[in-house]
């Protein structure tokens, strides 16, 4: 920024009292400084010393850097996490999928009653912890999620008493799904962030592959019946949507790193999903 008439270093923090004339200094550096100090143009020059910039004076002209944006995050936080769950997904199960298949495609699996009887019983142990955790709310945001028609839990508890009544024998569970639910409830005390995004990537998994699945399954060993764990009360689209609004309501208190943490979690949650997934074909 250039002064239009030169002054000597020493006359700018000179002990003396000067007089400047304001017509001679740059127009941008006077409203800079009347700005800063809040008072008229010509007061300002009529201090015993004339202050040096300072370093927070920045012009006007100066580009601001840029925001780093992360993929989905102009649409709310949830597209973010739906974001970075799609590339987990192998190329075959998405067109956005970014993981070789550790399984067989679907299409070929040959699941058993006796297996798929396991994946339910520790299913039902995972959706018994989320939700008894939304019920305690340790934190204060959980209680958001109560009562969202995404329950599952007496969902289950119907399908395995259908079951039972069949004449199968409904199996203990297993270590996959009982180390799962402690790896939840240890996460709900002490990392909300971490939690909910468990909570997220179960709930919507199953309302979107997990139904492609089941219905599957129910093809090959079932004569297609519908369980009640495929089923909702009242419209699905209407039901996500609205836990959608809410965990985007809640992560706005969150800072960046906070949503970064949660965003790193998720593979953790596509693990354990995927060993309680695999149960089918045990």
């Amino acid at each position: 920024m250039a002064f239009t008439t030169p002054i000597s270093q020493s006359q700018l923090f000179s002990n003396k009292t000067h007089f400047i004339n304001p017509t001679t200094i740059n127009t941008t550096f006077m409203s800079s400084v009347y700005l800063k100090n809040n008072t008229t143009p010509h007061s300002c020059f009529l201090e015993s010393k004339v202050m040096p910039y300072k370093s927070s004076i920045v012009s006007a002209t100066t580009a601001e850097k840029p925001k780093k944006r992360y993929p989905g995050e102009a649409k709310g936080f949830v597209e973010e996490m739906r974001f970075v769950a799609m590339k987990l997904h192998t190329k075959d199960q998405s067109k956005e999928g970014e993981k070789p298949a550790d399984v067989q495609p679907i299409m070929k699996w040959e699941p058993t009653v006796e297996g798929y009887l396991r994946f339910l019983v520790d299913s039902k142990v995972v959706y018994d912890t989320l939700e008894t955790i939304v019920q305690k709310a340790v934190y204060p945001s959980y209680a958001e999620f109560r009562n969202t028609g995404l329950e599952r839990s007496e969902k289950l508890a119907k399908d395995l008493e259908w079951f039972k009544e069949q004449g199968h024998a409904i199996p203990e569970p297993s270590s996959t799904g009982l180390s799962y639910a402690l790896y939840l409830e240890d996460l709900s005390e002490k990392d909300p962030q971490a939690f909910l995004c468990h909570f997220y990537n179960v709930y919507f998994a199953h309302s979107a592959g997990g139904q492609m699945i089941g219905k599957k399954v129910a093809e090959k060993i079932l004569n297609s019946k519908e369980l009640e764990f495929y089923k909702w009360d009242g419209d699905l689209s209407q039901l996500l949507h609205g836990v959608r609004e809410k965990l985007n309501r809640v992560a706005e208190s969150w800072s960046r790193e906070e949503k970064n943490h949660c965003l790193e979690e998720t593979e953790k949650s596509f693990k354990h999903s995927g060993q309680i997934l695999r149960l089918i074909l045990s």
